[in-house]
């Protein structure tokens, strides 16, 4: 039987009942990816301006000798999530193609980060540390302080090679804890490597750095993070000597985007901004005219606007308006353009990377209305844009040059809001999609959707993978497991 007859939803079939009990929320969720896949494949294409000046666009390489062939950062070394070589499995289970697994002490969502024989992540311990994660994930009504009386935030180091948990380093100091939600965790945002250091975001813990052997070199406080309802989630990002974090929030100090000395901490330069809430992380990008003159930026996505800012002296460039209030998914570039997507369905948004100020009007190349992600960034892969409405797990492809709507498909399973935290990954032309409850999609790259066959974990997972050397390393609620073919 083929796959594409037994696995894909699409609108034209009736849905199913629910096994067991079915709340009001299902109910509801389920309507309403009805009625939005009806009416978004019958809209209009996304408005697009004339074409202007065209720019090469490319990701600043990532900061270390030899990190392109590392796994360094946030979505791996082109911090995009897409890994040009080949040689992944594309099936795996709780038994097949598992060469190790081990414990993860504490709880967290932050990905692993991977230099050579070394794997980093960060993790917290909280009073849901004990509680069935089933339980937790129905307590999202409430907000809560995750903080306990002990150990609360670290940075954990384990081997590459069968998984051994070399060391870990708490926080020094502590801190009140920010305000959050049972899913949240306080170790959300991923770490960053130059190959010598470790450098970890922990809200009101601050910003850490330890060596290869776990010593902490440096820590600064970033003041007080108020109102920001779901914790933190920016992963940091290294430029040259630099290591910059933007955190939106709503308290007395202010919303700030900022870059600190790698070597001592010292911070280099701090700018106000005016966003008040937002879980996205930074890109670096360089933009190229026609002339061949290159100029880095260091793009943010968050409340109502893009913007643009020297990474050298922090000084604000451009910004384009559009967005929602809540942003979580971090920006893509490619194709000439800067790609950023707005959280609760909103609109996703391609951008020109060249102008000064307001630059909504001259450089907003395209804008899709439908089908933007809550929490999962976009996956910019083989010249289509992939977006992933985890609300109601519908996949959206569009040509990333044009704008032009490939396809939109529901994928297979129930519709859960917050239901996919995961961005999707893109090797050796297929789109991996890791959903809450621990599946994997496996997808078809390219202009016409075909779902090939979906892996299961027996845990949730709301971390991203980190792929390296043809194995997979995922982060499940509890465990950290290699999956690699065995030679």
């Amino acid at each position: 039987m083929r796959a594409d007859s037994t696995l894909r939803k699409s609108i034209q079939y009736p849905m199913k009942a629910h096994r067991g009990r079915r709340t009001v929320k299902q109910l509801l969720l389920s309507l309403i990816a009805c009625s939005w896949m009806v009416t978004g494949c019958a809209g209009q294409p996304p408005a697009a301006v004339e074409a202007g000046e065209r720019f090469e666009v490319q990701m600043v390489e990532p900061v270390g000798e030899g990190a392109a062939q590392q796994w360094p950062q946030w979505r791996g070394p082109t911090r995009q999530s897409v890994v040009d070589s080949e040689g992944y499995p594309d099936r795996w289970s709780d038994e097949e193609n598992v060469v190790w697994r081990t414990e993860v002490p504490g709880r967290g969502h932050s990905s692993p980060i991977i230099w050579q024989d070394r794997i980093f992540l960060t993790t917290a311990y909280d009073q849901y540390l004990d509680e069935p994660i089933q339980q937790i994930l129905g307590q999202q009504g409430d907000r809560v302080f995750l903080d306990n009386e002990d150990r609360v935030r670290s940075v954990l180091c384990f081997r590459r090679e069968d998984g051994e948990l070399l060391w870990e380093t708490f926080v020094p100091e502590r801190a009140e804890p920010e305000e959050g939600w049972p899913k949240s965790s306080y170790a959300s945002s991923t770490p960053v490597t130059d190959g010598q250091r470790v450098y970890a975001y922990f809200g009101n813990h601050g910003l850490l750095a330890v060596d290869f052997d776990g010593n902490v070199i440096w820590h600064q406080d970033l003041g007080t993070i108020r109102n920001v309802s779901r914790g933190t989630a920016c992963s940091p990002l290294l430029y040259e000597n630099l290591v910059i974090v933007f955190q939106d929030h709503g308290g007395p100090e202010g919303s700030f985007i900022a870059a600190f000395d790698r070597e001592t901490g010292q911070q280099a330069w701090r700018t106000e901004r005016s966003a008040r809430v937002g879980w996205s992380s930074p890109i670096a990008v360089r933009a190229i005219n026609p002339s061949g003159t290159a100029r880095d930026k260091i793009v943010t996505s968050s409340q109502m606007q893009v913007q643009a800012y020297d990474p050298l002296t922090g000084s604000l460039l451009w910004h384009c308006d559009g967005l929602t209030a809540e942003v979580v998914p971090s920006p893509v570039a490619g194709e000439g353009l800067i790609f950023a997507s707005s959280g609760r369905q909103g609109p996703t948004l391609a951008i020109r990377p060249g102008g000064s100020g307001n630059v909504s009007d001259q450089s907003l190349v395209w804008r899709e209305t439908r089908g933007s992600p809550f929490v999962p960034s976009p996956l910019l892969y083989q010249g289509y844009l992939y977006t992933l409405n985890d609300m109601i797990r519908v996949l959206t492809c569009h040509d990333a040059v044009t704008g032009e709507m490939m396809y939109r498909e529901r994928l297979e399973g129930e519709a859960v809001g917050h239901g996919i935290s995961s961005s999707p990954i893109g090797v050796d032309g297929k789109v991996f999609i890791t959903v809450d409850d621990g599946q994997t999609l496996v997808v078809r790259a390219g202009p016409e959707f075909e779902l090939l066959h979906v892996n299961q974990l027996d845990s949730y997972v709301f971390a991203s993978p980190a792929l390296l050397d043809g194995r997979w390393y995922f982060r499940t609620y509890r465990h950290l497991l290699c999956i690699g073919q065995e030679p």
